[in-house]
């Protein structure tokens, strides 16, 4: 079956509630929720129609309109978080903080203070894992600035939209997530101009989120932009412009250009050891023995991950993840060349580091080794090691927020291993739980998506569940055809799997008239030398002979080949005149 792999993990979000800063301009992001403190207004008794933020206790507390009591109780959840005492106590805080601000609010004229504390409010529900909760209050805080009104302004109405974002990626709602940052840059353009050093930031951030969700032009546009601005305001050589190449080398090795992204990997790592970055450098050292990996040029990926492997064991010791990480590299190095020997040994020295964890390695480091080593074992045709390891790697993850399109890969590769074992109905509920998640986060447009659709049919093919297999054959045809288009390798097989759904439900004219299509393909644009060529114009005779006609060199297309309301009954006999393709 086609490999699967999960989508780049997203960053934890992690809360903080700072002192209120100065009036600075609109700030770049960062991974850490923003939580700007504009100047507060001038308190006014007169009260604000809009709605009280929810849970806000005792609505009716006529203390609440006094205009000092909102940046007391802000100051109090303030220093009840810094104190450790507990998010809890200070949420009570922020709510009742967030509610007199609003009543003190003068009619018609927005409330900074509003904004800070709502936003305060909601990185406290953050913090409390309630990201559905703090997704009301940021779109109630993102309404409250008007940024025509100045920087300040600029600064709360930028900051909501790109804590929204965080809250979105959180809950896996990708989509929405990019939207919001969208929104974000859009605003901080218009307060400081396209060419400005935080836009590029900004720029780079929201490029991290297109790469997370697979849409690599969007990042790579945004990455070049990122390395004007940058070039414009940074030394040569500068830190900023080693993160932004090793960002545009991983979307360029994801769309398959492994000489420019060898080309910015080795910029970024020369920017790096003029810093004297000597762990960034190794880091850099084994995305070099990846793409080398990738070129074939195996001598030299041994090398660069050999060097990284011994800045890291000096410098984080022989136990540390990061040495892990390069012993699976090695491990899939060793497999590709045939060296099964040394690879099951680095995939072993690998276990062992997962196994007894150094303090500080977060479960998303472990899951990611534990996933990449399933590979190697699915390869050597160990697929009962490879399901226990993908198991492990989804338990881990399995209460971590921000975490679903990743648990969703996990389970579509936990699906081909149940596949392969016989474990049909397991397979296919395995694949019903990723396709869920990942339409849930946004990704049901993608060729990923597509794939674990495809799978999915095969698994209800094998339970005799026709008509669900072919509904799921059509979404994944339309997915892949405008994805990778008809000529893809994966495309082909969903032609192929559909015109025996078809077939075995009674459809022979459809099925027909899809491997005309196929073969029409073949001999005007992928050759005849393919051995599917022969199989599938096999199959086509067959069914030609069946239906009585010759076959129709003048193939339709597939457009409006499939007819949703067809109600034609599935064929008596067998479900399975020839074999699926995986």
């Amino acid at each position: 079956m086609p490999g699967l792999k999960s989508p780049p993990d997203a960053p934890p979000l992690r809360i903080t509630v700072s002192e209120p800063p100065s009036h600075n301009p609109v700030r770049t992001p960062n991974k850490k929720i923003p939580s700007p403190s504009p100047s507060r207004s001038k308190a006014s008794p007169a009260r604000s129609a809009k709605k009280p933020p929810p849970d806000s206790p005792n609505p009716d507390d006529s203390s609440l309109d006094n205009p000092d009591l909102g940046p007391f109780l802000l100051k109090l959840a303030r220093d009840t978080i810094a104190s450790g005492e507990g998010p809890t106590k200070a949420l009570d805080y922020a709510i009742r903080a967030a509610k007199s601000f609003e009543r003190c609010a003068v009619e018609g004229e927005p409330s900074l203070d509003l904004a800070m504390s709502l936003h305060v409010l909601a990185a406290i529900y953050c913090s409390l894992g309630r990201f559905d909760e703090a997704v009301p209050v940021l779109e109630q805080a993102i309404q409250v600035p008007d940024v025509e009104r100045g920087p300040d302004h600029a600064l709360a109405a930028f900051s909501g939209h790109m804590q929204l974002g965080d809250t979105y990626s959180m809950l896996g709602q990708a989509e929405k997530s990019i939207g919001c940052y969208e929104q974000g840059l859009k605003i901080q353009i218009q307060a400081l101009g396209e060419t400005d050093a935080r836009v590029g930031e900004t720029c780079r951030y929201l490029a991290e989120a297109h790469v997370q969700a697979m849409q690599f032009d969007k990042a790579e546009e945004l990455c070049k932009k990122t390395l004007e601005i940058h070039h414009a305001h940074s030394e040569p050589a500068s830190l900023e412009e080693a993160a932004d190449r090793r960002l545009m080398a991983l979307v360029c090795e994801a769309k398959g250009d492994y000489e420019a992204a060898l080309e910015h990997l080795v910029l970024a790592s020369m920017a790096m050891i003029a810093n004297e970055q000597e762990n960034e450098v190794a880091s850099i050292d084994v995305s070099i023995g990846n793409i080398y990996m990738s070129l074939c040029r195996f001598d030299e990926a041994i090398f660069s991950y050999q060097k990284a492997l011994t800045v890291f064991k000096s410098s984080k010791g022989d136990n540390h993840p990061s040495v892990a990480s390069v012993f699976v590299r090695l491990a899939d190095l060793y497999h590709r060349t045939g060296k099964l020997r040394e690879s099951k040994s680095y995939c072993e020295n690998a276990l062992r580091i997962f196994a007894k964890p150094v303090p500080g390695t977060t479960a998303e480091e472990i899951a990611g080794g534990l996933t990449e080593i399933s590979a190697i074992y699915e390869s050597v045709d160990e697929p009962e090691e490879a399901l226990k390891l993908l198991q492990k790697a989804m338990k881990l993850l399995e209460d971590k927020p921000g975490q679903q399109s990743t648990i969703a890969g996990i389970e579509a590769r936990i699906g081909v291993m149940f596949y392969i074992l016989g474990r049909y109905d397991e397979s296919r509920n395995s694949f019903e739980s990723a396709v869920t998640k990942l339409r849930a986060s946004g990704e049901r447009k993608s060729a990923f998506f597509g794939v674990v659709l495809n799978q999915m049919g095969l698994a209800c093919v094998q339970l005799f569940k026709i008509d669900e297999a072919a509904e799921l054959f059509e979404e994944a045809r339309a997915i892949l055809e405008q994805e990778c288009g008809p000529c893809h390798q994966d495309t082909l097989g969903v032609y192929s799997n559909l015109a025996a759904t078809y077939d075995a439900m009674g459809r022979v004219e459809d099925a027909i008239e899809i491997l005309e299509y196929v073969l029409k393909l073949r001999e005007e644009k992928l050759g005849i030398a393919n051995p599917d060529f022969e199989d599938e114009k096999n199959r086509l005779a067959e069914l030609l002979k069946e239906a009585g006609r010759p076959r129709n060199r003048k193939a339709k297309s597939l457009e409006n080949l499939i007819d949703p309301n067809s109600k034609r009954t599935a064929k008596k006999e067998g479900t399975k005149k020839w074999g699926f393709r995986i």
